[in-house]
């Protein structure tokens, strides 16, 4: 018995010797991990023992991919790679993680090509550059130094200004020197043209065009309406027109500094064409959705004045404009009265639609001979005017329909035109335009024509 004890120790003593003298011993398949200076998570899976051999200078990688590979004795893996132990064939594999994929782009593996081996401190720096690119933050505040890199700070820039003795003006700034210099004695004429065209510029905002009135700009455009220079003339005229265009405010501020009746005397006078055109220009402007002016435009007869205009003019260039301006009067009443039907409109329409009541216009048409003279426009041979003149005719209808059916020479120049602009618009419908210009017309001279019928 004692026999077999001693022999028992023996053996057990053996066998841990032997495993001392293994442990000894460097593995020949020892896995290494190049670790991360910044602290950069390794996953490793299996509960496989890592070590990082640092003193082997180069060593040989694996490079991963997102497919499971064997690894070699003495080849080392990048840390975050996953490994595990295959119990088939009792070799390691290894892949990427997923946090490695963005790093393992085309660029990097084309490098990787023409290399088989990394040093130690190449893997840090490649590792601590992953790590930067999958943080959002770090990128974008390359991306905003960058930005700023490119402009310079507004405190700076106002340093150099003044340095440089540089002034920026606001509109009302130089809205107030150009009327002084306009106001000024020793202005030319030319000084003062520029001066408007300037203005011009400006007014076309709705709050420069009231800054010009509360600095009496507007009762200076006013005055020059009545220079003996022409070219005065028009360039107020130009003003004065597009300060009033769609500006309420400035619309009854030009009313109340006379601007309306110094317009109706300036076309009612011998004037130049390029005149009575800007002329014209400010009074429609100035009409426009403002029943208060239109009523006083009539009691001023200002259909008259354009009446005597328009058998004036043998070019058509005015007689067009003219008959625009009816159309545009006509038809903004006739909406406001149809939407007035709605019982759910506000207090301030009811209010419009009041004005507008108070605007006798379907009369002086019918009185001033407005239902004999917008016909001649279909005598133009410019598409243009007769399409104006047509549209004009409709809006007329209501109230010279009588004078309509009776007037011969209306009814023959619709025949003519109808057969012209059907076979146009046929010519359109062959190129692929369906629904074109002429076909328009033709579609406005069967409407009419539908009227005199009834």
């Amino acid at each position: 018995m004692r026999l077999i004890i001693s022999s028992c120790v023996f053996l057990l003593l053996l066998h841990c010797c032997h495993i001392t003298d293994i442990h000894g011993q460097k593995s020949d398949s020892a896995l290494t991990v190049v670790e991360d200076p910044e602290g950069a998570d390794g996953v490793v899976s299996d509960e496989e023992e890592v070590t990082a051999d640092e003193d082997e200078g180069v060593v040989d990688v694996l490079r991963p991919t997102e497919e499971w590979q064997t690894l070699k004795p003495g080849q080392a893996v990048p840390a975050g790679s996953h490994v595990r132990l295959n119990l088939q064939t009792g070799q390691r594999e290894v892949r990427l993680g997923e946090e490695q994929l963005k790093y393992w782009t085309q660029e990097h593996r084309e490098t990787e090509e023409t290399r088989s081996s990394f040093s130690p401190e190449e893997l840090k720096r490649a590792m601590k550059k992953m790590k930067e690119d999958l943080n959002p933050e770090s990128r974008d505040s390359d991306q905003q130094d960058s930005v700023a890199s490119r402009f310079r700070p507004l405190d700076e820039l106002k340093r150099d200004m003044a340095q440089l003795d540089l002034q920026v003006e606001t509109d009302v700034q130089i809205m107030r020197r150009l009327l002084d210099q306009f106001n000024s004695s020793n202005s030319t004429t030319e000084q003062k043209l520029n001066v408007l065209l300037e203005l011009e510029y400006l007014v076309h905002q709705v709050d420069n065009a009231q800054s010009l009135c509360s600095m009496g700009g507007l009762q200076l455009v006013v005055e020059g309406l009545n220079s003996s220079d022409f070219r005065l003339q028009e360039s107020s005229a130009f003003v004065l027109g597009s300060a009033v265009s769609s500006n309420p405010a400035v619309q009854v501020k030009a009313v109340e500094s006379g601007a309306l009746q110094t317009l109706l005397t300036m076309l009612a006078t011998t004037q130049p064409l390029r005149v009575k055109k800007k002329v014209l220009f400010a009074v429609a402007s100035l009409l426009r959705n403002f029943p208060h002016a239109q009523r006083h435009f009539l009691s001023r007869g200002g259909l008259q004045v354009l009446s005597e205009m328009f058998r004036e003019d043998g070019g058509g260039v005015l007689r067009t404009r003219i008959v625009t301006m009816l159309y545009d009067m006509i038809s903004e009443k006739e909406l406001i009265s149809q939407t007035g039907l709605d019982p759910m409109l506000d207090a301030s329409h009811e209010e419009r639609l009041r004005q507008y009541s108070k605007v006798p216009l379907s009369g002086e048409l019918l009185e001033k001979g407005w239902c004999s003279l917008v016909p001649q426009l279909l005598e133009s041979t410019e598409h243009d005017y007769r399409e104006k003149a047509l549209r004009a005719l409709l809006a007329m209808a209501p109230v010279c329909l009588d004078q309509y059916r009776s007037d011969g020479s209306l009814h023959g120049s619709l025949l003519s035109l109808r057969d012209q602009y059907q076979e146009m618009a046929q010519s359109e419908m062959i190129v692929g335009e369906e629904n074109g210009y002429y076909a328009e017309i033709a579609e406005l001279i069967n409407a009419l024509q539908v009227k005199l019928r009834r």
